[in-house]
């Protein structure tokens, strides 16, 4: 057998699915139940208590570390590890995503009591477009191996986007005018001023027009393709199972709603985030090329998952532990000037 040919087979057999139909049905139908279930509960606005918050991210933290004590007993150590360390990448990820959500509603002032709604909208979105991303490149390492290499310098690039931006200070804004699904919005519609609780559309001296509700809707969308762009592509370099792809991204977004309230204070604070995706995402770019080259030279070693899974963690925790070393020091130079 040829080496192009036995490298066909192996990526293959890579990305054998752990689910059978069944799994995949009972797994679909809980995440609608739950985006449902969050669609009752927000179905009148109010503004999120902390106490609410809370128990809502414990309880969307307590079932995919319970869905993986299920992978690991019902399929064995090393997809239970594939698992969690696909989670907590997506989960560090999606921290990021956060950062975006608040400035995107702070620019576009979305009350209080409407931000739970907004952010609903968002992970529904994120849900849909990453089904998409993780069914196609399912179908590309199927077909093509080099697409393993494709995915790990879209990381590494990514990785080095995020460094650089960080190094020269570059700091997240959200300008709306400068928004083209926001331009565009505004050329095929009328847009208006205030808010009409969570309406998409009402109308203005008796003409349909959209609200900024709709409209700040539609660029949490926008962002959710970047995201998804970088999240697939990384859960992809833990494991080659398109399940558990879509199962570490799924809990990892059904949980953003509630922990965005958690952390909203704690966002700021931060300071090192950016340093530690940097990292991670160039790591798990670095683990897919070598991957693919495994793939044509079998001499070439691979990153053991549970190695992956203790840099994952160690980054995230070197990172919180500088930010917050960074933060306390700023605000006690600010007292003692």
């Amino acid at each position: 057998m040829s080496i192009t040919a036995q490298s066909s087979v192996v990526a293959s057999s890579a990305i054998e699915s752990i689910a059978t139909p069944a799994l995949w049905a009972a797994t679909i139908a809980i995440v609608v139940g739950l985006i449902a279930l969050d669609f009752v509960l927000t179905r009148r606005p109010h503004e999120v208590s902390m106490r609410e918050a809370v128990a809502w991210s414990a309880f969307y933290i307590a079932l995919p570390l319970a869905f993986g004590v299920f992978v690991w007993v019902e399929y064995g150590q090393d997809r239970g590890l594939e698992y969690l360390t696909g989670y907590v990448v997506e989960k560090s990820l999606s921290v990021d995503n956060l950062f975006v959500f608040m400035l995107l509603l702070a620019a576009f002032a979305v009350p209080k009591v409407l931000q739970q709604r907004v952010l609903l909208y968002g992970i529904v979105g994120a849900l849909f477009l990453r089904a998409i991303f993780i069914a196609v490149g399912a179908a590309a390492l199927a077909t093509f191996d080099w697409m393993f290499l494709v995915f790990g310098l879209i990381l590494v690039a990514t990785g080095l986007k995020l460094l650089r931006d960080a190094v020269t200070g570059v700091e997240q804004e959200a300008n709306i005018e400068s928004m083209r699904t926001v331009r565009l919005l505004r050329r095929l519609m009328p847009v208006t001023d205030t808010y009409d609780g969570p309406r998409f559309f009402t109308k203005r001296d008796g003409v349909r027009a959209l609200t900024p509700f709709a409209v700040v809707v539609v660029a949490i969308f926008a962002t959710d393709i970047v995201f998804a762009v970088d999240s697939v592509p990384a859960v992809y370099g833990i494991t080659g199972d398109p399940y558990l792809v879509f199962a570490t991204n799924a809990f990892a977004l059904l949980g953003l709603r509630a922990l965005y309230f958690v952390l909203q204070g704690a966002l700021g604070a931060l300071v090192h985030l950016t340093y530690g995706l940097a990292t991670i995402l160039a790591f798990i770019g670095i683990k897919l090329a070598l991957h693919w080259a495994h793939l044509q030279w079998p001499s070439v070693p691979e990153v053991p998952t549970l190695l992956s899974l203790g840099v994952i963690i160690g980054v995230l925790l070197l990172t919180a532990i500088t930010s917050l070393a960074s933060t306390r020091r700023r605000r006690s130079s600010v007292v003692q000037s």
